[in-house]
């Protein structure tokens, strides 16, 4: 409850103005200033470079006109940690698509590296040029460990969703992933940093979901499979994913990008407390959501009504399938064909 309290008050701060509650405060920061710079120079000493180039038109040989999908955010958007375009999650996403709808998709991603929430702006009025149907929005990393204020990060993501959907756009947002599950971030630092970043989630997902739009928590970036493995879904910086944690990442949004194009029936929930499936106010589901990697939060109705007594309505639900691990034929292989097609 003091989570989903936090994060309403950070959502709240962003419309209303107000700089909300610092995450981290500075006096505790200030202590873990060197470990945070160690930490930054084993990241910085295995450069990548720049991600892979993957815009273009995925399934081109389908008929019909192609979807215009559009990518914002940071590096994890970007697909930097990996060397080839059809290992990027947008290539990935888009691939996905693509099968899913039976027609071509044009991948257009504006993402770079560093970015913070305030780049969303340029970011959107680029993407607005290519007319996307669907965007997918990953950021707020780099505004964790900038700290910059969660009411501030916020406000600037809540004006790039508006911005897309008054074009129409359907828009999923991967909110801010887990930086406690970086490794070389250690105690306490390691603690601080998940406490900010999922913190910083569940204020995105209010925000968003108010909005119109939908989230997909994308937390340590999908769990167990990140906690077991994490040489195998870290890329050789161990701060970006890999080839095989995008993928993790993607089969986690593309079911949601689906059922927000229609090419996917939505669930029929009734209210009901707990975990895991079911209808809840926003600000408790966002609070769960931020716990449950993978987890969708969009907005529903109750007996026609989009608001009860305690806020809006919406759906909680995983929507992503079994994990790569237990299903290794599953559908991370299903997500997985890359740009094949692109032209």
């Amino acid at each position: 409850m003091l989570r989903a309290r936090t994060a309403r008050r950070i959502a709240t701060a962003a419309v209303y103005g107000g700089g909300g509650i610092t995450a981290l405060g500075g006096l505790t920061f200030g202590l873990l200033v060197a470990e945070a710079k160690m930490a930054r120079r084993i990241i910085q000493a295995t450069p990548n470079g720049d991600p892979p180039v993957a815009d273009g038109v995925y399934g081109a040989w389908l008929p019909g006109e192609p979807i215009s999908f559009a990518v914002l955010g940071d590096s994890t958007a970007a697909g930097l940690g990996v060397h080839r375009p059809d290992e990027t999650p947008g290539a990935l996403l888009a691939t996905g698509l693509s099968a899913i709808a039976g027609r071509p998709v044009r991948l257009t991603n504006v993402a770079l590296s560093g970015s913070r929430s305030e780049a969303l702006e340029g970011q959107v009025t680029q993407a607005l040029t290519a007319r996307p149907d669907i965007a997918v929005i990953m950021i707020g990393a780099n505004d964790v460990t900038a700290r910059i204020p969660p009411a501030t990060s916020v406000r600037h993501l809540d004006n790039a969703v508006r911005r897309l959907l008054a074009t129409g756009c359907k828009v999923v947002v991967g909110t801010c992933p887990d930086l406690g599950s970086v490794e070389p971030l250690m105690q306490p630092l390691r603690w601080i940093a998940r406490r900010a970043s999922r913190q910083l989630a569940a204020a995105q997902t209010i925000a968003v979901v108010e909005r119109g739009g939908r989230t997909v928590s994308l937390g340590d970036l999908l769990g167990r499979e990140f906690a077991a493995d994490p040489r195998e879904m870290f890329s050789s910086d161990r701060y970006h994913p890999s080839a095989r944690g995008y993928a993790a990442a993607a089969m986690a949004l593309l079911p949601s990008m689906a059922a927000a194009l229609g090419l996917e029936p939505e669930p029929e929930l009734e209210p009901e407390p707990g975990r895991g499936v079911g209808v809840l106010p926003v600000y408790l589901a966002a609070a769960e959501a931020a716990e449950e990697p993978g987890t969708e939060v969009a907005g529903t109705r109750v007996e026609g009504r989009e608001r009860g007594p305690r806020g809006r309505w919406v759906t909680l639900l995983r929507r992503r399938g079994a994990p790569a691990d237990d299903e290794p034929d599953g559908p991370a292989a299903e997500v997985a064909p890359g740009p094949a097609g692109a032209v």
